[in-house]
């Protein structure tokens, strides 16, 4: 089954940083296309069937904050 997102593409220093605006996953490359192509990798492993044989334990944590 394919699937469409939309990713915005920008550059920092030498790097180029792919950004997927429906799901909060980035990825980055040397190039536009490599960059692109390393997010496509990363979305496909997020929707990819958990593995686990064991359900990981979901924790609530609580921090401060400085006023």
């Amino acid at each position: 089954m394919n699937k469409n997102v939309r990713a915005v593409v920008w550059q920092e220093g030498k790097w180029f940083v792919a950004q997927c605006l429906d799901v909060d996953i980035a990825s980055q490359g040397h190039t536009e296309a490599e960059a692109l192509d390393n997010l496509r990798d990363a979305l496909e492993l997020h929707f990819a069937p958990p593995t686990a044989s064991v359900m990981p334990n979901v924790r609530t944590i609580e921090f401060e904050v400085a006023a």
